[in-house]
């Protein structure tokens, strides 16, 4: 009996002990709450009871000891919990670090933006101060007296200048010339035109001072505007300003017939068919062209050399090497010097095919032609690497060391007259139309 009420009375302190040690112990959220410990702690109490029974050691105290050991467990894990939330509340998640990069990010592309806007200011602080104080200008400026005189804005031309200037404006362009009318007889040649056998109709407008015709191959100097026969112009020099030169035989065959037909000082009027004009060129003018031409001038060029005779085969005096041309000294040089490959030379030649048609010549054109000697024909690097200067040699040379069927190049074997002027030193330039390098004239 005593010991029931001495268990009795160790339970009720046991009870006020835990309460009071609940009560003093710091709050915790549910999920806190250290429920499993608790029953625990109940079943190593009750052993502990057992055995301080069985011992008969004072019961009370054995109980509170272990109490506080519980509590100060309990408190322990408390707080290690409490602590793990607070640091989980601190450290940031995966999402937050991104939203805080992106707002990072966008926070500085509003600066930059910001930073631009204020150069941009301050280049062009200046110019919108100018442009005010022009503008203010422009509209205090006294109206023009006269109509004849004032602008179709009313605004001074002066004042608009320096406007467009401050504004970084281009001025504006005058207005080109404007077309030239077209003939009333511009879509078919009248009744009292003349006609050639190629279809080329002509009449003379204004006659000429001259009394001589300029050849197929002289430079002649015109003035000259172009229509279509709907009546549209689509060249002019007069427009331009300034007349034409050019070799007669280097245009449409239209112009070289009906040019030579005149002399200087005269105006004609054409009507060439298109068959002697464009020929359908793609880019061209389409159809029969119509053209007013004055004769302004015309130089005449020296005659190409008469056809040599053995112009279709090498003679029995000339020289063989191994690659198969073939050559003859015309006339002996007064130099010692050879050029090389790689040398720049000056010369005058004139070019025949076999059968004695002349297709390209220096002479004709009025000035020699420059080239290095490694940028043309083989037969020609070869060639005139025998010559010094102030020589003339006939070179026969073989297709496979000539143009090799290139497109509108001269076929077969050629044969050309050469003078060896001077050997040049330098880099060269470009390759001047006309040289055997280049296309030929006459073959585009």
């Amino acid at each position: 009996m005593a010991d029931e009420e001495n268990k009795t009375t160790n339970d009720d302190d046991l009870e006020e002990t835990e309460a009071s040690e609940s009560a003093d112990a710091p709050e915790s959220t549910d999920e806190d709450a250290p429920k499993k410990p608790k029953k625990k702690t109940k079943k190593k109490r009750t052993k502990k009871r057992a055995s301080s029974a069985d011992d008969g050691e004072p019961k009370k105290k054995t109980r509170k000891k272990t109490s506080k050991k519980t509590s100060k467990k309990t408190s322990k894990k408390t707080s290690k919990k409490s602590a793990s939330a607070k640091t989980s509340a601190v450290a940031p998640s995966k999402d937050d670090e991104e939203d805080n990069g992106t707002m990072l990010a966008l926070g500085a592309f509003v600066l930059a933006i910001l930073a631009i806007g204020a150069l941009w200011w301050w280049n062009n602080r200046g110019v919108e101060e100018e442009t005010a104080s022009i503008e203010e200008e422009v509209a205090d400026a006294p109206a023009t007296d006269t109509a004849d005189d004032a602008p179709e804005d009313g605004v001074d031309p002066e004042l608009r200048a320096r406007l467009q200037e401050a504004l970084g404006e281009a001025p504006a362009r005058p207005p080109g010339p404007a077309p030239i009318p077209a003939p009333d007889d511009v879509a078919a040649a009248p009744e009292n035109a003349t006609t050639t056998e190629s279809g080329l109709a002509y009449r003379v407008l204004e006659a000429g001072t001259g009394d001589e015709h300029p050849g197929e191959t002289d430079r002649v100097t015109v003035h000259y505007t172009g229509w279509t026969t709907d009546g549209e112009m689509f060249d002019s020099s007069r427009t331009r300003g300034r007349p034409a030169t050019f070799p007669l035989n280097r245009v449409i065959p239209g112009w070289t017939e009906g040019v030579q037909l005149m002399v200087v000082g005269e105006q004609t009027r054409f009507w060439i068919p298109e068959a002697i004009a464009y020929a359908g060129r793609p880019g061209a003018p389409a159809g029969m062209l119509v053209f007013d031409v004055e004769l302004v001038s015309f130089e005449e060029t020296p005659q190409p050399p008469p056809t040599p005779d053995d112009v279709a085969a090498p003679p029995a005096n000339a020289t063989t090497t191994e690659s198969g041309l073939a050559y003859r000294v015309l006339e002996a040089g007064t130099g010692t010097e050879h050029p090389a490959a790689t040398d720049r030379v000056s010369v005058h030649y004139t070019g025949w095919t076999t059968d004695g048609e002349s297709f390209d010549s220096s002479i004709t054109r009025g000035r020699p032609a420059g080239f290095q000697l490694n940028r043309v024909i083989p037969g020609w690097t070869e060639g005139v690497q025998l010559m010094v200067v102030g020589e003339r040699t006939r070179f026969w040379i073989p297709e496979a060391l000539a143009y090799q069927g290139r497109p509108g190049a001269p076929p077969g074997m050629l044969v050309f007259d050469v003078e060896l002027l001077e050997i040049v030193a330098g880099p060269p330039p470009g390759l001047p139309p006309g040289h055997p390098g280049a296309m030929p004239a006459g073959h585009p």
